[in-house]
């Protein structure tokens, strides 16, 4: 069987009977399209290569190619998910995968914003044009309902409730969840709806989707990503569009908010993502703590 087929098998089996993302599977296609070719280069057939030979290629990406420990982790869990498939299919008898270590990953607490510096930033964008329009009222939804960048992409007109405040998102493994925000994210949808998104359609499209570009498709993740990056640079500051969640989850906390509270309105699976954000908030502390009673701080 040719490496392609191998791979197109391998990417419908993660879809139809793993149930992974769209982006798990595209993420996995991208690491084990790179596995194939590192073993092409030294006449290794799939079927044949042990763990020692997975060990070489995990050096080879993060020396040569200089990935990063995140990204180390997924190459990891990219081939255990793929010698699994192949053993299932009779292609190995083992899984050479399966002892692979993935690296300790650092517990680096996410970038936050206050609410006043997310007024600032948001109040740069020139509302005055139908991109403008759309994008403050698209990083007021992210920011007023704790949305994923994947999640404000793929909602459609259908799950918007301007009047109740409340939107049906589809997130990780497609598991749906409703969300609430207010009033000003409401206000800015409305404006977007009636003023900024007639005039990006055009006469004639007919997409469903909530948030769309020029051409009257639907804004994809990587130019949600470009179109923040642009508003954060006039800001001065070099935050990412995920600060946004980050700082909605941070806020709701500090605000009084019970962690499954904020688990079930940021769709995490597991309470112990959700409570990165408790560390967060003490890393606050501590930092107001130190820049306000700096004598008090030092002789600590």
């Amino acid at each position: 069987m040719k490496n392609s087929e191998l791979l197109a098998r391998f990417c419908s089996r993660l879809v139809a009977i793993e149930r992974r993302s769209v982006l798990t599977k595209e993420c996995y296609r991208f690491e084990i399209k790179k596995f194939l070719e590192f073993l092409e280069d030294k006449n290794i057939l799939f079927s044949s290569a042990d763990q020692a030979t997975l060990t070489d290629y995990i050096i080879m990406r993060n020396q040569e190619q200089g990935i990063d420990t995140r990204s180390v982790a997924k190459a990891v869990s990219a081939l255990r998910s793929f010698y699994r498939f192949a053993q299932d299919e009779g292609f190995v008898n083992e899984n050479p995968a399966s002892r692979l270590e993935s690296p300790k990953r650092k517990n680096k607490l996410p970038e936050v914003l206050n609410k006043k510096t997310i007024e600032e930033l948001l109040d740069l964008i020139d509302t005055s044009t139908p991109n403008g329009c759309r994008d403050r009222s698209l990083f007021e939804l992210i920011y007023s309902a704790g949305l994923r960048v994947s999640e404000a992409s793929a909602l459609n007109l259908k799950d918007i409730d301007i009047t109740g405040g409340v939107a049906r998102v589809k997130g990780k493994g497609s598991k749906e969840r409703l969300v609430l925000f207010g009033d000003e994210a409401s206000a800015r949808l409305k404006k977007y709806l009636e003023e900024g998104r007639p005039k990006l359609a055009g006469t004639v499209n007919k997409s469903p989707a909530l948030f769309i570009g020029r051409n009257g498709k639907r804004l994809s993740r990587k130019g949600i990503w470009k179109n923040y990056a642009k508003t954060a640079m006039l800001a001065g500051t070099s935050s990412h569009i995920h600060t946004l969640r980050h700082s909605f989850a941070t806020s709701l906390l500090a605000g009084g908010a019970d962690l499954r509270t904020v688990q079930e309105l940021l769709g995490h699976a597991d309470l112990s993502t959700t409570q990165i954000y408790t560390h967060v908030d003490t890393a606050i502390l501590r930092e107001n703590h130190r820049r306000y009673l700096p004598r008090l701080s030092a002789e600590m």
